[in-house]
């Protein structure tokens, strides 16, 4: 079995699992979760933040956004501009965002694009990761490319009951030294705290 395989299989036992967990776990995580965002001093020293739009059963990231933009931050948010390659855009509201191509809120593309040497703060989503920060994410490669050319603040969030001992790793992956989940941050793959 390939690595491909292997990250296939796992993301179908883990799309079964992200969709039994209960709302109320989700909604609690997440909250747990965007508020120790808004806590970092990465955060709230950023001038430019990126993050992605949670759906489903992903971690609600609006409070987050809504922060960002009455602290005065500039706010960016992916757009898919092709299969597997995103561009970040900015955003002045939440309201400037309409589902997408893949059905994922995203802003219009006559808006301002934001290069990755410009965004101070990345948030960054997965369905799974394992605790050193190799994710899982949903299959289309996007972030793992962008992840290429930005060399900025990032933290991957995930919930607690989809983290994982390990991922499946390809050449091309990247992992963030920053894991968040609701128990608090994992550097490295080991829980510190906050």
């Amino acid at each position: 079995m390939t690595v491909s395989d292997e990250k296939h299989a796992l993301r179908q036992r883990l799309r079964v699992l992200e969709q039994s967990l209960s709302a109320d776990y989700r909604d609690a995580s997440g909250r747990v979760i965007v508020e120790a965002l808004r806590h970092m001093d990465a955060y709230q020293n950023a001038e430019c933040v990126c993050c992605f739009v949670g759906t489903g059963a992903e971690i609600d990231t609006r409070p987050l956004l809504e922060d960002a933009l009455s602290s005065g931050k500039r706010v960016c948010v992916p757009l898919c501009t092709g299969r597997g390659v995103m561009e970040m855009r900015r955003i002045s509201s939440p309201d400037d965002l309409a589902p997408g191509v893949l059905g994922i809120p995203e802003p219009s593309p006559d808006t301002l694009k934001v290069c990755p040497s410009e965004i101070d703060f990345l948030v960054i989503p997965c369905l799974a990761c394992d605790r050193a920060g190799n994710r899982l994410g949903r299959g289309g490669g996007y972030y793992d490319r962008f992840l290429s050319d930005y060399h900025g603040a990032a933290v991957l969030v995930c919930r607690e009951a989809l983290l994982q001992d390990s991922i499946p790793v390809e050449a091309h992956d990247i992992a963030p030294a920053l894991v968040l989940s609701e128990r608090g941050f994992y550097r490295d793959g080991t829980l510190s705290p906050s």
